[in-house]
């Protein structure tokens, strides 16, 4: 009982003096807040040191963005009096997709977006193309009729225009050059007859080429873009108008292509005054100069556009332009890559002259180009036809070589070949028969049927001639082949390593 007593005692003291404590302001249990931490005073040290917070964003809300745009996307409703339009609704431009349907049925949707308040509309040409009555339907329900003010096959944009509209909502277009890949996007349009629907996703790579590698320089984007979104904006997180959703993938439905907004507000004007666009012409094959290629062909300069192909009695080829020239400059203005040259003659009109500074043999020369008329083509890389150059020749024994350290086997062109593949009798060279597909020729994606002129520069007329300049060629090596290609009657140049 004693003990009880004591032990009830001590317990109550200590009831008591913490109760006094607490009331006294000289103890509090440790509380956590939000508030942010605060540095000790200068000269202060602590025992530990722990990282600041680090905020990883999340994916931007296109909540508002799409709200405020979502006024200008109108829903675009092609009608054709016959058969063979394409239904916009079920079809949209692929790239890899050969078996595209010209049958389809006479009425189709799309989508596009307002950029002048006095009903000026930009979307795909392959969403109106055919079209005999073109009818457009705002945000707010009211349909209008349409026409057509201008379009651009070449890079499927097509611009109308509601007839005696005023005061209509204008999408806000941004910068397409300012974008970057991992940005966010997000795609509105109608598809599927769905209208005004959204999809988010971000950019996955800038300057794809699709359908002309001369023009084009497509966004390529994950967003969701579906049939029905054809002629619909893509926009950026602050709501502006990027590119205009053209073509997805048939392989996949994960990856869709947006044109460049400044690549279709360039043409505006031109569509506007005259309904077509004009492009300038020099009537060349170009690629980039590369690290391998500049090794290869002993070049000078580390960047440009090296000219493959020249077309027979174009522009380039009155000049004087030859193969393996390497273009630096145009009228003052640098040349990197064969992407510059195109943008700049492009956007040259028909009849101009353009000082064309380039590279031959360690020399700088310039040459006058006057510029004529881009070809309108399904097929066109800066307009290159095939050039005939020199005469016939006679045949050659069907002997085929063996294979070489590129894991080629070459042959000698004969009457067949050139009857069969329609190859000119101007074209010189070897013909491949065969490409080890564990050689270096393979990676290279060299392939059956193409014809080798040239290799280093040296000229390749028969088997002994390719054997004696592979053969002498060691690990490591690189070697640039010009070849001709039967399928599209043109010249290339690629480089192959030696294994």
């Amino acid at each position: 009982m004693r003990r009880f007593t004591i032990l009830t005692v001590a317990l109550s003291s200590t009831v008591a003096f913490l109760v006094g404590l607490l009331l006294a302001g000289q103890f509090s249990a440790p509380v956590v807040t939000s508030a942010p931490r605060v540095a000790p005073p200068a000269g202060t040290t602590t025992s530990t040191r722990r990282p600041a917070a680090v905020t990883v964003p999340g994916p931007a809300s296109f909540a508002d963005a799409a709200e405020r745009i979502n006024a200008s996307v109108v829903n675009i409703d092609a009608t054709s009096k016959g058969s063979g339009s394409r239904d916009a609704q079920r079809l949209i431009r692929r790239p890899d997709d050969t078996n595209r349907d010209y049958d389809a049925p006479s009425r189709g949707a799309g989508s596009g977006f307002i950029i002048d308040r006095n009903g000026y509309i930009l979307t795909n040409y392959h969403v109106i193309d055919t079209a005999d009555r073109i009818t457009v339907t705002v945000a707010d329900g009211r349909a209008f009729r349409a026409e057509v003010v201008g379009t651009d096959p070449a890079i499927d944009v097509a611009l109308i225009k509601i007839a005696g509209a005023h005061d209509l909502p204008e999408a806000v277009l941004g910068n397409s050059d300012e974008l970057r890949v991992g940005e966010w996007v997000c795609a509105i349009g109608n598809p599927l007859g769905y209208v005004h629907s959204v999809t988010v996703g971000v950019v996955s790579f800038i300057g794809r080429k699709l359908f002309d590698a001369s023009l084009d320089d497509y966004i390529q984007t994950d967003a969701a873009i579906n049939f029905g979104n054809s002629g619909g904006p893509l926009i950026n997180a602050r709501g502006e108008v990027i590119g205009i959703n053209s073509a997805v993938s048939s392989r996949t439905s994960s990856i869709g292509f947006a044109i460049p907004i400044n690549q279709a507000v360039s043409i505006v004007p031109q569509l506007k005054a005259s309904g077509r666009v004009s492009r300038g012409y020099m009537g060349v094959l170009l690629t980039d100069v590369t690290a391998p290629l500049q090794r290869a062909l002993g070049l000078e300069v580390a960047r440009g556009a090296l000219v493959q192909d020249v077309t027979g009695d174009s522009p380039a080829d009155r000049a004087g332009l030859h193969v393996y020239d390497v273009i630096v400059d145009v009228e003052g203005t640098d040349i990197s890559s064969n992407d510059d040259l195109i943008r700049n003659i492009s956007a040259r009109q028909p009849g101009s002259v353009a000082k064309v500074q380039l590279v031959r043999d360690g020399r700088r020369l310039t040459f006058p180009i006057r510029l004529t008329e881009r070809p309108r083509a399904d097929r066109v890389a800066d307009g290159v036809e095939a050039m005939p150059r020199g005469g016939p020749r006679g045949p050659r024994p069907e002997v085929d070589a063996p294979e070489t350290p590129l894991g080629l086997t070459v042959r000698e062109l004969d009457r067949g070949f050139i009857g069969r593949l329609a190859i000119p009798a101007y074209v010189q060279g070897v013909i491949v028969t065969r490409v080890d597909p564990t050689g270096a020729a393979f990676s290279a994606q060299i392939r059956r049927g193409l014809v080798i002129l040239e290799i280093n520069r040296h000229p390749v007329r028969t088997v002994e001639d390719y054997q004696r300049i592979v053969g002498s060629a060691k690990a490591g090596d690189v070697l640039a082949l010009l070849y001709y290609d039967p399928t599209n009657a043109q010249r290339a140049v690629l480089t192959v390593v030696v294994e």
